[in-house]
């Protein structure tokens, strides 16, 4: 036995539930602490990794499209973690997305597609990237940007929830 294998259905309603958790919290606004906000980019980009590294027939080709697909993933959250509006609620920093996010969201939703139309057309295998890693990915740029404002703000982090 080579792993724990997941029905990938089962496996995209899992991430679509942590997207949108994520994504309601946000908009509510949550305060921020750095275990809620590298945990779940974290966690995709290592399940995205993981299925990668399961992949037996990718080509040169498909890792090329594959890197540039990372680094564009990353730096498109980079830009949608500058719309996110930091401010100290009672001491601490909390984070809301606002709807700058939104429109930022919907632009990189249509780059990234765009890219992956073209990637594909240019010789990539259409499964050759895993969702995870571009959500991953996304979601840490952001979290890269959100993390780095917070601390150039000077606004302490909400310290780590008691389990």
């Amino acid at each position: 036995m080579d792993g724990i294998c997941v029905n990938p259905w089962l496996l995209a309603a899992i991430i679509a539930v942590v997207v949108i958790a994520v994504v309601i919290k946000r908009m509510i606004g949550e305060p921020v602490n750095a275990r809620d906000l590298f945990a779940a980019p974290v966690i995709l980009t290592g399940i995205g990794v993981m299925a990668l590294i399961k992949k037996t027939d990718l080509t040169g080709t498909d890792l090329t499209w594959i890197i540039a697909g990372a680094v564009l993933g990353a730096a498109l959250g980079a830009l949608r973690g500058a719309t996110v509006q930091l401010v100290d609620k009672g001491g601490v920093l909390w984070q809301r997305y606002t709807g700058r996010t939104f429109l930022a969201v919907i632009g990189t939703l249509a780059v990234a597609a765009g890219f992956s139309v073209l990637a594909v057309k240019m010789g990539m295998h259409e499964e050759a990237r895993p969702l995870q890693l571009s959500i991953g990915l996304s979601f840490l740029g952001e979290s890269l940007i959100v993390g780095r404002r917070g601390m150039n703000s000077g606004i302490p982090f909400a310290p780590a929830r008691a389990r």
